[in-house]
């Protein structure tokens, strides 16, 4: 396998040293994949595969003006470093987080680095990252940047490079523990006994800056997120399930007198700590973009008045400027009196006529791109960027470009990307390779975490690294020569053992969760009513019987059409997907699958040619059982807190309005012959019926069990109790000794119910449980979710 493995020449590769000797921090994963049959390996990697599917690891892959969930594309085999190595790039990114941090403080500061002719104006005025109304702002913790990420790449020498800084609002501490997660489970012996460098230390640092940063106030620290429709939403719930953070969108968020405050359950609470990730320009419409429909008005003036921090602050994407990095070793020297411990990939700002005769001297060398730009050398951001051995009669019109847009511009050396095993179509081969790199500013200075993850391309085209382009990702191992002991991201408490309250509900997370509720009830009854006409429109005749009508209207009355599987009822498993979506922190990642798995079946069936009768009974049926299985999964598995009460208020809110409206028209004394034994059907109460009632379907009996029996979970009564005990363990007011409203609403229907005979409910009466309940449920959401 080794011996066919043959990197490109000139190129710097992570398994082969100069000489073609295998590096020795690679020699125990190569002997290992040697004693390996094809088979086995495949198996190993169907583990760590399988491990990221069921964790719901994924990403957004974005086709013109759509997008769409796609698995998340594993490179299993790590790349692999040794720790004094790890050591020297740890080293040179710690004085670079300090250089940036000291490069920010003063373009939104003083100024003096403009002033002192060491970094040209027009490159900080013309920045679109520049954002002038952050001039000024000292950010309470006093430090303008947190976390940060590094992309670093291997020259053709087997140095470092720095190729791209992230400072705007870096993405992938998550992805690289989910990563590491994998692999582990890929190569479990080898992880174990390979002294491999662990993650948990850096992701308890990151935790434990966020809790000291609350100050004072001691407000929520929460992750600020753009939504779900982001692609790296999955790493946003993920990170702030696995730190314990709220995941906020701005829409959760208020600025008040006192500061930004989240909209719970139980009322407005301060936050305190922010971790943006969303980009700078997008959060406030007030000051900065007044288009933007996911920021928070007030936010600017809530960081100037000192009422919370922000990670990374506002602005900071000013930082990422391609242009920058031409000046970043002469400020180094100048701030620090040293040079940089790690270089950047050399470029040269086209605006200086000494630097624009380089660059047009050495164009086949060069890669030219826009100067403002963020993208890294090998990414074309969707401006013009030229490369590389221009052909001759290309070097006139490249070099008028340059004399026209030349500040617009920059040249940078020409990125031959250093290689990495890679296991494609069974072969080991090499393939380009670019390493991200993070850290996070603790109590003790910047920790780097050890390891990060790195970007690999399919092919040997080192412009094709991104997953939007094919490209895959792959674990990092920083290896040490001593025994690595094992690890958690949860320290042991050093006092007794103290349960933990659960957090506060954001009121968007507790609608989402009454909405998927009400969405999935509302498609399993449809579900059940569907089911009971196809099986009635195979058997009966006419077509036209008033039976087939009666249960054609109900399913009008359901807001659904009449084709086999409705496009309406699709449009409810969409809804559901949306609302798990936003509450993806709370929701287990089985209820996840298992939704996802229905609404897929669904469109699946709504494609096969089927017509009426018991070809959709029968896919109804099927339905029928998937949404028992989610309800079952959910209901049994989640932690019985605010967020299950809201959810399982949605499912008494929607079972009890569509049994009331099924029996409102099904148990009318008009009603076509045949629709009693239907409504029992669709309330999944015919076994019950027969021990109870040893007669035939009554409107008397029928209205007893599903409208008015409290011991039967599809009656109606049944759903009212259940709401009582549900809304009464919610937040109350505590100004008051009384009942509130919603209280009172509730028990004032429930002794209704209590009281009536079946013979007093007539349709009418049943309609008006029916807008009761709406009631209840607009009293709940304006109480607690809006």
């Amino acid at each position: 396998m080794v011996l066919e493995y043959q990197p490109p020449e000139g190129v710097a590769d992570e398994l082969l040293q100069a000489d073609g000797s295998i590096r020795p921090v690679w020699r125990p994963m190569i002997e290992h994949l040697a004693t390996r049959g094809a088979t086995a390996l495949a198996g190993d990697f169907a583990r760590g595969d399988q491990y990221l599917h069921d964790a719901g690891v994924y990403y957004r892959q974005y086709t013109g003006s759509d997008s769409d969930v796609r698995d998340w594309p594993l490179s299993h085999i790590p790349v692999m470093i040794a720790e004094s190595e790890w050591a020297e790039l740890s080293d040179g990114l710690v004085q670079r987080a300090d250089l940036l941090e000291r490069l920010m403080a003063d373009l939104y500061g003083p100024g003096k680095l403009v002033e002192q002719g060491l970094l040209p104006a027009q490159l900080v005025a013309q920045n679109p990252e520049w954002l002038r109304p952050l001039v000024g702002v000292q950010p309470r913790s006093g430090h303008h940047l947190h976390v940060l990420a590094f992309e670093i790449g291997r020259s053709p020498d087997g140095s470092w490079i720095v190729l791209g800084d992230r400072t705007q609002a870096p993405s992938g501490p998550g992805f690289a523990l989910e990563n590491r997660m994998a692999t582990a489970k890929v190569f479990p012996e080898m992880f174990v006994e390979g002294n491999v460098l662990r993650l948990a230390r850096f992701f308890r640092e990151l935790r434990a800056s966020l809790q000291d940063l609350r100050g004072p106030n001691q407000g929520h620290a929460a992750i600020l997120t753009p939504g779900q429709h982001t692609d790296t939403y999955f790493e946003h719930a993920y990170i702030a399930r696995s730190l314990g953070l709220l995941l906020l969108e701005c829409g959760d968020l208020t600025v008040t007198p006192d500061g930004p405050m989240v909209r719970t359950i139980n009322g407005l609470e301060p936050v305190s700590v922010l971790w943006r990730r969303l980009d700078s320009r997008f959060a406030d419409p007030l000051e900065l973009d007044e288009a933007s429909a996911i920021g928070m008005p007030g936010l600017v003036s809530a960081l100037r008045a000192g009422q919370v921090d922000m990670l990374n602050a506002l602005g900071s994407g000013v930082l990422e400027a391609r242009a920058l990095m031409a000046f970043l070793p002469r400020i180094c020297r100048q701030l620090t009196g040293e040079a940089l411990k790690l270089p950047n990939i050399a470029t040269w700002w086209c605006g200086q006529p000494r630097e624009l005769a380089h660059v047009r001297d050495n164009l086949g060398k060069m890669m030219i791109a826009p100067a403002m730009s963020t993208a890294l050398p090998f990414e074309v951001d969707g401006s013009t960027a030229l490369g590389g051995k221009f052909r001759d009669n290309a070097r006139i019109a490249v070099g008028e470009w340059l004399e026209e847009k030349g500040a617009e511009l920059v040249g940078q050396q020409a990125v031959t990307l250093s290689t990495t095993p890679a296991m494609i179509d069974g072969r080991l081969v090499p393939r380009p390779m670019v390493i991200r790199a993070f850290a996070v500013r603790t109590a003790h200075g910047w920790e780097v975490m050890p390891g990060g993850y790195a970007r690999i391309g399919r092919t040997e085209d080192p412009t094709a690294l991104a997953m939007q382009s094919g490209g895959s990702v792959a674990d990092v191992w920083v290896v040490s020569d001593e025994d690595v002991p094992p690890d958690s991201l949860t320290p042991r408490a050093d006092g007794p053992f103290m349960r933990q309250r659960p957090e506060r509900l954001p009121a968007r997370a507790a609608d989402n969760l009454f909405w998927l509720g009400r969405y999935v009830e509302r498609a399993e009854h449809a579900v059940r009513t569907m089911r009971a006409y196809h099986l009635r429109r195979a058997a009966v005749r006419p077509l036209d019987s008033p039976l087939l009508a009666l249960l054609r209207a109900d399913i009008a009355r359901q807001g659904m059409s009449e084709a086999a599987v409705p496009p309406e009822l699709l449009g409810l498993f969409t809804a559901s997907l949306a609302c798990v979506g936003h509450v993806r922190d709370r929701f287990s990642d089985d209820g996840w699958h298992a939704l996802s798995d229905l609404s897929a079946l669904a469109r699946d069936m709504s494609k096969r040619p089927m017509g009426a009768g018991d070809s959709a009974a029968r896919a109804m049926s099927e339905l029928l059982r998937k949404l028992a299985g989610f309800s079952g999964l959910v209901n049994d598995n989640m932690f019985r807190a605010a967020g299950w009460r809201f959810m399982s208020m949605g499912r008494s809110v929607e079972r009890g309005i569509q049994m009331a409206g099924t029996l409102a028209n099904f148990a009318d004394p008009n009603a076509a012959t045949g629709g009693l034994d239907a409504a029992i059907e669709i309330g999944d109460s015919v076994m019950a019926h027969r021990r109870r009632y040893a007669v035939a379907t009554q409107r008397e009996t029928v209205v007893d069990l599903l409208a008015l029996d409290p011991d039967n979970p599809r009656a109606v009564a049944f759903q009212v109790e259940r709401l009582r005990k549900d809304q009464s363990r919610l937040p109350q007011r505590y100004d008051t000794t009384q009942m509130g409203p919603i209280g009172r609403a509730l028990l004032t229907l429930s002794t209704d119910l209590s009281v009536a005979k079946p013979e007093d409910v007539g349709s009418d009466r049943l309609r008006d449980v029916a807008s009761r309940l709406m009631t209840v449920s607009d009293m709940l959401s304006a109480r607690y979710m809006s």
